[in-house]
């Protein structure tokens, strides 16, 4: 490293960190791009409450009447609540993304300005670009400034940019940092109007240079360095590129800075038309696309100069037709004739080590003709943004195809062997730099024993026929072994003219004194020169040649470029799963394009280095993913294949088969097509086994996990897939049950039918492709039902469960997520949920709590019972039912939550109601006397609130409905355990026990009994208690609630309210709904009392039950002789009866506000 970048040089390190920042600026503008908040995504419709808190920045015209206006509405301010809990940490990271952008184009002003006033001793801006890095950081730093705004701009659409911006504004997002500079970000980055789908077609007037000068770089800096960008080789890899017709391949990264540059000098654009046409002979005569920063960003210069005179001028004559045609004809040829010299080199055995110490530059020719072929081609050829072209572009394009004779095999065969044929000459470069001491010392040890063995045969010491002594060739020899043996690998220079002279000096020996005449001796000296030769090729193998390969084989600019190819690829793969030993090396290809983000961070040891890296190489892994999932789709649709003739005509053999009757079962051709099928998914998984684990950047890709995953990626998608298309139901409000009924059994059976199917056809497969197919079943079928049951939960949520944040959800292997069918639910399990909830409503059916099931409260038939519940079971297992129990939760919770909403907000705020509480206490008070006449008492009362009841009675039918389900999930949860798991159900119960003891003992002495570890133990035994069904949904608290003066009377009230629709019905011990009140139920009428009492006190229960204490003892002790027992008082007797039976509390509880005989024997008073 020179003397620039060395760490005692404090303008080369201020540089190359700023550079450095740059690159990670960019590959955090791509990271957060592909996070973007959906709500800041879409643009709220016009008056919608969304509408009013992310606001463009037209907000800021008029900031105090926007103000204003969201503090005086509560529903704006729960809902901007809502968005900052959810949204605020994102937001506040897009900020400081956004606000790096400012502050490196700042800095990039003040380090030019610094040089300017002489703060680096020794260094001004002209210095600096004296050294080759100086001038490179400089022009980098100008690059990348540019190259952040663009792709803002392209990836954070403008309108989102200025939503975050103002709310992060609006919700104090300042205090992220106190030296915030939110009015400047907010100039720099305000929408400029371009949309990244239609590109260049439409792009704004004189765009980008006005985003440019927002905030405008130093005019001196740019100027300087656009002249040396113009005039030198910056990276000097014309070294590299040696031969003319390369040197647009040569020059192509200098392009990509001066592209960008060119931008912040608009006016050598429009009007300097030397400048431009000398730009253009020399960095584009035969190519109008590049890449401008690692295949991020892409322009073809017919769209992008098309706005500016000089730049448009100047191209012309590259986009001449004559121009164009003869440089496709070049390509073309080229392309047909490094065909077969590749394949040729790719031959077992043509490639050897000496073929490569012959000839590394012939070699390496090779290699520049194959890539500069193959950037051509996949530049210019490519349908990377085809559909946003204009029609110039479009016409030019296919003069292209047409000219090249563009095939899409023959490209994609190239681009696959000259990966291969790199990957190879690399790993033998590689080697023999590892080896090149030890090959020179071996050769050179040959030469002095050589050497050795001519000394003594000349001495006359050892006979040789023919050969007299001679001492004067003796010392020679003797004296050719101490040359020979002082020659030095290190020293290449002079070891390398020494061993020119050794070879000429032995041709000159064998030639003076006829030593030629003797074979034995003439050997010997042919075999020294041969290995003198080889020590002079393997001094000449050095890592220049290595490093001159990486600049050759770049395929930075192909990483989107590619993704058009994929499904030609995918294709190849179907057809030869070997050719996945060939994509290896061209994933390899692809990681070079890691080198151009992280080579200034790694260079100045920037903190960044390893999120930067994870984020390009987890982009590639992405990509390699997705090329290979061809295998596990194809290997899925052979287990269709499978499926239906296992499932067809082979059916299962008996235990015991007649002998007449084995050819009825033989089957052969089925049960060949059967082993054939089998026998091609196994080769298609053997391919990608193939494949040795690799390093892609800073992951490592093993085949075997990639095998998985994709497997499991689609076995996702297939069970996800089928599962949205069965579970469809019909919304019409006015289907009968039955129907719906009907509709529910044939989706249940369709959904267990086909789950059952590609599980039984994914057990018969696992045994071939060397995975564990029951694990990887269970996991990911868990895996869809709760990442659907946790999407259904999001709308109960006031935070939400962003996929990112999802336990469920995997970036590679991911759920798909299908549009809503309705507007209630967003996944399938959240339309099952919802059609059972529809098969129970209270107005339409009648529970019946002796048969555990629902009736159609017209026609008497059974609705939901427990075949439905076995349906489930059979359909979507233990898990899916579990999952549909937590929806249900959540929709319990919030039925509690608008419950007390509606009875704190709506009643207990009215005076009229509150005077009526007040009186009704006033004349009952004291509870434990009795009081005259409650019935009509409390009837006068009752006429009074009667406004107050329906909507209060509704909802809690509903939440009683849920907890019924709730429980009859509970209990086919609990029984599938038992018989499936007796010993996990023997263990959590136990386990269970042992805690709630723990628990009563800390109880009844804190001092002695600690409480039990809450975290995690209590919430991990919780999960699995719900999940095997040993819970008890009715004792659970949902919401936290504090008892308010005239709750307890008004659930009194209610409870008096309620009973008077219903008749109870001793056979079925039950109510029913009077004739005039059919859109009620009695057993989820009490239970949603029941759950709501729950979320309340003791002492809140206590006064309920005193108030209708004193109604029952009142009412028996005005009951006249001969008197019928009365209906009001039998039915809040039996409610309390099923209040002990559905909540377990303790019977003495009820015993101390009623009378113990009359609780007891109440059935057989009111029978006489």
């Amino acid at each position: 490293m020179s003397d620039f970048l060395s760490g005692s040089n404090p303008c080369g390190e201020t540089l190359l960190k700023l550079v450095a920042r740059g690159n990670a600026i960019i590959a955090e503008i791509l990271r957060l791009s592909d996070f973007i908040p959906p709500d800041f995504l879409r643009k709220p419709s016009p008056g919608s409450n969304l509408a009013e808190i992310l606001m463009d920045f037209s907000y800021f015209k008029n900031q105090e009447a926007h103000t204003k206006k969201l503090a005086e509405s509560p529903t704006l301010l729960k809902l901007t609540e809502e968005l900052k809990e959810n949204n605020q940490a994102t937001v506040e990271r897009f900020y400081l993304a956004l606000e790096s952008i400012y502050k490196f184009g700042t800095d990039l002003n003040r380090f030019a300005e610094d040089l300017e006033d002489g703060r680096f001793i020794q260094h001004s801006l002209e210095s600096v670009l004296a050294t080759t890095e100086g001038c490179q950081l400089l022009a980098e730093a100008i690059h990348l400034y540019g190259v952040q705004l663009i792709l803002v701009d392209a990836r954070i659409p403008g309108e989102v940019r200025e939503r975050m911006l103002v709310f992060f504004v609006r919700n104090g997002g300042t205090h992220v940092n106190t030296d915030t500079n939110v009015e400047q970000v907010c100039s720099l980055l305000a929408a400029t109007g371009y949309d990244a789908n239609q590109g260049f077609k439409s792009r704004p007037v004189d765009y980008p240079d006005r985003l440019f000068k927002r905030m405008p770089l130093n005019e001196e800096l740019v100027q300087l360095v656009f002249g040396r960008l113009r005039n030198d080789d910056l990276y000097h890899h014309l070294k590299a590129y040696p031969r003319p017709n390369h040197r647009s391949t040569a020059l192509s990264a200098q392009a990509a800075l001066l592209f960008i540059t060119i931008h912040f000098l608009p006016n050598v654009l429009h009007s300097e038309s030397a400048i431009m046409r000398e730009i253009v002979d020399k960095f584009f005569p035969d190519n109008w696309v590049l890449v401008v920063y690692g295949s991020v960003l892409t322009f073809n210069l017919v769209d992008a100069w098309e706005p500016y005179k000089a730049a448009r001028s100047a191209l012309q004559y590259s986009l001449q037709v004559t121009n164009v045609r003869s440089v496709c004809k070049y390509h073309a040829g080229r392309l047909e004739a490094l065909q077969p010299i590749v394949e040729d080199y790719l031959k077992e055995g043509a490639l050897t080590i000496d073929q490569l110490l012959d000839g590394p530059n012939k070699l390496l020719n090779v290699l520049r003709d194959c890539n500069t072929t193959l950037r051509w081609f996949l530049l210019h050829l490519s349908n990377y943004g085809e559909s946003r072209v204009v029609k110039a572009q479009k016409n030019l394009k296919e003069l292209v195809r047409v000219e090249s004779k563009y095939s899409v095999d023959q490209l994609l065969t190239f681009l696959l062997d000259t990966s291969q044929l790199e990957f190879r000459l690399k790993q033998m470069f590689k080697e023999l730099l590892r080896s090149k001491k030890t090959r020179w010392n071996s050769a050179k040890k040959e030469c002095e024993d050589r050497m050795d063995e001519l000394g003594e045969v000349f001495s006359g010491a050892k006979p040789l026929s023919r050969v007299e002594k001679n001492e004067n060739l003796q010392r020679w020899f003797l004296d050719m072994k101490r040359q020979i043996g002082s020659l030095k690998a290190d020293e290449a220079t002079a070891a390398g003219r020494k061993i020119v002279q050794l070879v000429q000096a032995f041709e000159e020996v064998q030639e003076f004194h006829g030593l030629e005449l003797n074979l034995h001796v003439k050997q010997f000296l042919n075999d020294t020169r041969d290995y003198l030769r080889q020590m002079l090729r393997i001094i000449n193998i050095r890592e220049e040649y290595l490093a001159t390969m990486e600049v050759v084989t770049d395929l930075s600019y192909g990483w989107q470029l590619i993704e058009a190819y994929t499904s030609a690829i995918q294709l190849r793969i179907k057809q030869d799963p070997r050719l996945v030993i060939k994509l290896r090396a061209t994933f390899l290809k692809l990681a070079s394009g890691l080198e151009t983000p992280l080579m200034r961070i790694t260079q100045c040891n920037s903190p960044d280095t390893v999120s930067v890296s994870q984020h390009y190489s987890g982009e590639l892994v992405l990509h390699v993913r997705k090329v290979l999932q061809i295998i596990p789709e194809t290997m899925f649709n052979i287990l269709d294949e499978v499926v239906a003739l296992l499932s067809g005509s082979l059916t299962q053999l008996p235990a015991k088969i007649d002998k007449e009757r084995i050819a009825d079962h033989a089957l052969f051709d089925e049960r060949f097509q059967v082993a054939k099928l089998t026998h091609s998914a196994s080769v298609l998984t053997q391919g990608i086994l193939m494949m040795k684990t690799t390093l892609v950047g800073v992951i490592k890709i093993d085949p075997r996990q990639l095998l998985e995953d994709g497997i499991r990626k689609e076995l996702v998608r297939q069970v996800a897939t089928s599962l949205h298309k069965i579970l469809v139901f019909n919304s019409s409000s006015r289907m009968q049950n039955s129907a719906r009924l009907l509709e529910l059994n044939k989706k249940l059976e369709d959904s267990a039918a086909k789950l059952d199917g590609l599980r039984v056809s994914f057990e018969y497969m696992t045994d071939y492709v060397h995975v564990y197919g029951l694990k990887l079943w269970h996991e990911e079928v868990a895996r869809v039902f709760n990442y659907s049951i946790e999407q259904e939960c999001n709308k109960f949520l006031r935070k939400k469960v962003y996929d990112e944040d999802s336990p469920y959800q995997s970036r590679h292997i991911p759920i798909p997520k299908f549009a809503p069918l309705d507007q209630l639910s967003y996944t399938c399990m959240g339309r099952l949920g919802r059609e059972i909830l529809k098969l129970t409503e209270p107005n339409t059916s009648v529970y019946v709590a002796q048969m555990r099931s629902w009736y159609d409260s017209k026609t008497r038939e059974i609705l939901v019972g427990e075949a439905l519940f076995n349906l489930l079971m059979g359909s979507i297992g233990s898990v899916g039912l579990s999952g549909i129990d937590r929806l249900y939760s959540f929709m319990v919770v919030k039925s509690l939550q608008a419950i007390e909403a509606y009875l704190s907000e709506q009643v207990l705020k009215e005076r009229f109601y509150l005077d009526t509480l007040a009186s009704v206490v006033k004349q009952i008070t004291p509870l434990r006397q009795s009081i005259e006449n409650p019935l009509k008492l409390y009837s006068t009362y009752l006429n009074k609130l009667a406004r107050i009841f329906p909507p209060w009675v509704d909802a809690l039918m509903k939440v009683g409905q849920t907890q019924l389900l709730r429980m009859h999930i509970a209990a086919k949860l609990s029984v599938a355990c038992q018989c499936d798991s007796e010993h996990l159900y023997a263990a959590l119960t136990t386990f269970n026990n042992a805690v709630v003891a723990d628990i009563r003992a800390h109880y009844r002495d804190p001092s002695s009994f600690p409480y039990p570890s809450e975290d995690p133990l209590l919430a991990d035994l919780s999960l699995y208690l719900e999940q095997c069904g040993i819970a008890n949904p009715l004792t659970k608290i949902y919401i936290t609630s504090e008892n308010v003066k005239y709750f307890a009377m008004l659930m009194s009230l209610l409870v008096l309210h309620s009973l008077n629709r219903f008749s109870y019905i001793q056979p079925l011990n039950s109510f029913m709904p009077n004739s005039k009140n059919k859109d009620v139920d009695g057993v989820p009428l009490i239970i949603g009392i029941l759950t709501f009492m729950r979320q309340f006190s003791s002492q809140f229960r206590s006064e309920v039950f005193a108030v209708l204490g004193q109604y029952v003892r009142s009412s028996l002790i005005n009951l006249s002789k001969g008197s019928d027992f009365p209906q009001d008082v039998l039915n809040i007797l039996v409610f309390f009866e099923q209040f002990m039976y559905y909540s377990k509390i303790d019977r003495a509880e009820i015993e101390s506000f009623i009378p113990p005989l009359v609780l007891s024997h109440f059935r057989n008073l009111s029978a006489n």
